[in-house]
This record gives structure tokens, sequence and C-alpha cells, in this order.
């Protein structure tokens, strides 16, 4: 159903960062020609957990004008160099999947081809040895650093920490000065149009009627227009991503404040850990088939590294995505359109990759059939892609002390990720996909991280002698000592230039 005039009146349902992410890139890209109205209620709460990011949420803040430093500054927000996963691969085991490059690659050969020629003739030292990112984490060190030096080494990349409940506030004062208009109300009925079936309006529970062209479901988890009107099935991923639930809790500011998110393996799931400024995000996700939820409870309890603040929070959810994302003329956003668990930090990524997504295919007049299959299509496949990097880190790992774990090592997995891992395993080789989220930096850290070792290198890395392999790989970490050693620390550096007035 559009109006005569075509697409013009744009209704997204539901608030929360989803719901105001996509008010303020609309307004911003597409305001000129749309009414864009948002309808949410105080009385429904939001998950509001979402306070990690990857840097692709640089891109979004740089195209809505934001100020770094003042959007830090109200959202009592950090910097992020990358995950710590500790216990994944085995009890003990500890690594950083950092969001920039290790070492430095060469004559066209991956950084880690060279080390790993270096470590089968007897090198002792980690692939993160060589890495700028895990000794300025090391260290609790961070700055602005584009390149190391006159070297052609890149710097430092990074994403934030931050609470999204004020990140939320912080787009919505953006989108309401851009002219979206904000409805107080809850969702009582849905109006369809006889003939197409589209949504045609919604009626709030204050008797108001909010019409609209085209619709954006970010309901969160009841997925009201695209799962329960639009009846848009769920695909369960649950047998590969078996965890089910969540507790999450506040807990006093760490110091020195970490410049990263660290993700510690527990019996039957992981703990998250969050640093902000002025407290700590801290949660613990399991499976409830091997742990009870007031067991969960005491475990996430019982290992915070500051005082919770709260009692913690519960939260129940299924890994997967619904069977489309776009129907009729509603699309879902956030955790109305699927849930993946925050394991690296890509909640928020795919809303805002959704929605910029769907502004590269928004309609003008009518909505055309190829554009929404299009939409369908490249959604599923980034959902998929992400699916699999998650899969890699339960199921590559050599722990089987609990139960859980040894279901996750034990299941079968899909063949796009048993191809990437016993391509990666034979010679060190990646079959990513042109369009993957994650690069093949990413890749490399994640799968030498849970236990993938190649049995072999891609033998152009033979091209140094081995005088000239070991004074590259030394070189390279003086370099980056010297690097860091110039670096303030992470606290320091947010004093200096984003500090929250009232943290």
């Amino acid at each position: 159903m559009t109006s005569e005039t075509g697409i013009k009146r744009l209704v997204i349902v539901g608030g929360g960062t989803a719901g105001w992410i996509a008010a303020a890139a609309f307004a911003r890209l597409l305001g000129e020609r749309l009414e864009i109205a948002l309808v949410e209620s105080d009385a429904i709460g939001t998950v509001g957990v979402g306070e990690a990011t990857i840097p692709q949420i640089i891109r979004l803040n740089t195209i809505l004008g934001f100020d770094e430093h003042d959007f830090l500054r109200q959202t009592f927000g950090t910097f992020k160099l990358g995950i710590e996963f500790v216990d994944w691969s085995a009890r003990g085991s500890r690594y950083l999947h950092t969001f920039g490059d290790t070492g430095l690659n060469l004559g066209n050969v991956a950084f880690h081809h060279y080390w790993r020629r270096h470590a089968m003739q007897g090198g002792s030292e980690s692939l993160w040895h060589y890495s700028l990112h895990q000794l300025a984490a090391d260290q609790a060190k961070f700055a602005k650093l584009e390149r190391v030096g006159n070297t052609s080494m890149t710097g430092l990349a990074y994403a934030y920490h931050f609470d999204a409940t004020l990140y939320a506030r912080y787009l919505r004062n953006y989108a309401e000065t851009r002219g979206v208009t904000r409805h107080e109300g809850i969702v009582q009925t849905v109006e369809r149009a006889a003939e197409s079936g589209d949504i045609a309006a919604i009626m709030l529970d204050n008797d108001r009627r909010i019409a609209g062209d085209f619709f954006i479901d970010c309901t969160g988890f009841r997925s009201l227009l695209l799962g329960h009107e639009l009846e848009v099935g769920y695909q369960d991923w649950s047998h590969w991503l078996p965890c089910n639930r969540a507790q999450a809790v506040p807990s006093r500011r760490i110091d020195p404040l970490p410049p990263f998110t660290r993700a510690t393996a527990r019996r039957a799931g992981w703990q998250w850990r969050i640093p902000l400024q002025h407290r700590t995000g801290n949660g613990h996700v399991y499976c409830s088939e091997f742990i009870s939820d007031d067991e969960a409870a005491e475990v996430l309890l019982a290992n915070l590294d500051t005082e919770a603040l709260d009692d913690p929070r519960p939260i129940r959810f299924t890994t997967g995505r619904r069977e489309q994302f776009w129907a009729h003329n509603c699309v879902a956003i956030g955790l109305s359109s699927g849930f993946l668990e925050p394991l690296e930090s890509t909640s928020i990524h795919l809303i805002q990759s959704n929605i910029s997504r769907l502004i590269e295919l928004f309609p003008r007049d009518r909505i055309n059939a190829a554009d929404r299959e299009e939409y369908n299509r490249r959604t599923i496949r980034e959902f998929e892609q992400i699916r699999d990097f998650l899969i890699l880190h339960y199921h590559r790992t050599d722990r089987e002390d609990t139960e859980f774990w040894r279901y996750c090592k034990h299941m079968s997995v899909p063949d796009s990720l048993t191809h990437k891992i016993e391509l990666f395993g034979s010679g060190g080789r990646l079959g990513r996909d042109v369009d993957d989220l994650f690069r093949e930096a990413s890749w490399v850290q994640v799968m030498l991280g849970q236990g993938v070792t190649p049995a072999d290198y891609n033998p152009m890395a033979d091209q140094l002698s081995n005088a000239q392999l070991g004074q590259f790989l030394g070189d390279l970490r003086k370099i980056i000592e010297k690097a860091v050693a110039g670096l303030p620390s992470h606290a320091d550096y947010i004093a200096q230039h984003c500090a929250a007035t009232n943290a």
C-alpha cells in the first residue's frame, strides 16, 4: 500500500538502538523526501546490553556527522582494540582478536605465512608477539595512531564501548532535530490493505492511528510486524549455537581501564566484560540445558572483577534469523530480524549494515520485487557468514571438561565452515568471501587462537633467507615496542579528550 504520490511516509515501530539508528540514518540521507515517524513506549523496556562494537560503527557516526569526542563523552564511552578470548580453545588459553593487522605483509604474502615458516623452524613466539594492538592492550594504552612512524605498518584500528541506552538517546536527539516525529504508545492492532496485504497503519493504545507507506519493525524479539503480523517464519540455529539465555549485571569501573572487551569461557557458555568510563558491563551467555538460571547467576557474580551494582537481569533468546527480512512493505531491523549472540560484538553492526542496505535499495514510487529479493539475499548471506565465524569459536576447541563443551566440539557444523577450517589447516589459506564482514586478519587470529595450526605455509614466504627472516621479525618487534612506548594510557587519553563530566 503506497500513497498516491509514492512512498513518502516511513514509520519505524520501536525505539532503542535499532529504531533510533534507523531514524537518524533515514533523516540524514532521505529526510528531504520522507516524513519519518517513530513509535515507541516508555512502558516497554529494551534489551540494551549491546555496549561493544566493531570498527564499522565509525563509518555510521561519520555519515551522521558526530563529533567522536562528544559522542564518547555523552555515552560514557571508551576505546576498543579487540576482544580477548580466555579459556576457549583450552583451559588456560588466551588470545586477542584485534581489529588490525598482525605484523606486516611482505611481497604480496600475508604475514602469518612468514610467522608460520619461522615457527616450523623452531621459533617460539606467538603470532601476537608481532601485534601492535596486543602490546597496547597488554599495557592498557591507547591513542589515535594511523601509521607506525615512517613505516608502511598501519596503526591502531579501534571501535568503542558505550552505554547503549545513552547512545539511543544521543541518536534520538539527533533524529528529532532533523524532523523525525516520535509518538508515545503501544501498538494494539495492525491494519492491512485488503488487496496487497501490505501494512497500511498501526493503531496505538491511545486510539491514535499512524498510517505509513513503508514500515520498519524494530520491536525486538517480539517482531510484532514481520514475525507476528506478516507471519514470516524463524530459522532456528540453536543446534550450532546452543546458548539460549543471558544474564547481565553492571559492576564498578575497572582500573586500569582496559582498551578491549573480554569474553571468558565458562562451563556452559561464556562471560563478557565491557569497560565503560563509569562502570563495567558484565554478562553470562549460557545454554539452559547444561546449567540452571540460578547457577548461571552465581557463576556471573562470582567472577566479576569489581563489585556488582545491581542484581543480574535475565534475557532469553533463540539464535537464528527470520526466513525473510523484508516482506510486503516491512523490513525488520535489529532483534526483530534475528539474533546472533554478542560474542563478536556484531549486534549493532547488523543494525547499521541492514539500514545501509535498505537505504541503498529503498523504493521511491513503488516497491520492486527485485529490490526486495536482493535485500533478502544479501542480508541472509551476511547472517550466515557471521554465524559461521561464531560457530568457529565453539567448535574448534580441545575442551571436553564439561558436557556443554563436549557437545560443541563434536557437533556437526555447516559445510561452509568445514571448508574454511580444512583450507586454513592445510596451508594457512583462507576461503574468505569477498563481502565477508570479517577481514582475513580476523579469520587468521581466531583460527590460530582456537588451535587450528596450518600444516604448511605459502611457498612464496621462502623468498627470504633464514637470516633475512630473522631480521625482518626482529625489526618488526622493535618497531612495535617503540610505537607502544610513546602511547599514553587508555585512561589518560580519555581524561584528556572525552571524559564524561559526571562519570
